[in-house]
């Protein structure tokens, strides 16, 4: 599989809230209950300070995406946060690891200094062990800081990196 990556286009609509939607869907990583549509998926994605979508070279079929912008604002507004997402199909193929470092490359460029994960779930190991293959400090625990989608709570493991 070639990965590239490249930024949100409002063409890819459809496939991208389709990626982002799972995740949700899922209730085992990202905080939103609701899924998007495509007004206000449109309106998510180009409200960030960058989307990116990667994208299958070979087939051209949209297989993970991004966002990243700021995690605060003025005197801490250098901390950006970001989100990552896989379809579900190509997870454990590196697509994860590709939108990662594409994040910890385009972030600089934003103006952040940085990256900060204020709630990786404990149970979510392919992103801890990413975060940890990529140097990312872990930040302590926060005992049930996560409510999943069957209606119990899992710790949540703040992370960050210098870029």
């Amino acid at each position: 599989m070639n990965i590239i990556i490249k930024e949100f286009d409002r063409k890819d609509i459809r496939s991208a809230i389709e990626i982002w939607n799972e995740v949700v869907d899922e209730g085992l990583a990202f905080p939103q209950l609701e899924d998007l549509t495509e007004k206000t998926g449109i309106e998510f994605f180009e409200g960030q300070s960058f989307t990116g979508l990667a994208f299958d070279a070979d087939t051209g079929e949209t297989v993970g995406i991004y966002i990243l912008h700021p995690n605060n604002v003025g005197r801490c507004g250098h901390l950006c946060n970001a989100s990552y997402a896989v379809k579900s199909s190509h997870r454990g193929h590196g697509i994860g690891e590709e939108l990662v470092c594409h994040c910890i490359k385009t972030a600089p460029k934003k103006g952040f200094k940085i990256l900060q994960f204020n709630a990786v779930v404990a149970t979510n190991t392919a992103a801890l062990g990413l975060y940890k293959k990529l140097g990312f400090t872990p930040l302590g625990v926060i005992p049930e800081g996560f409510l999943l989608k069957n209606g119990t709570y899992e710790d949540i493991i703040p992370h960050y990196i210098t870029l």
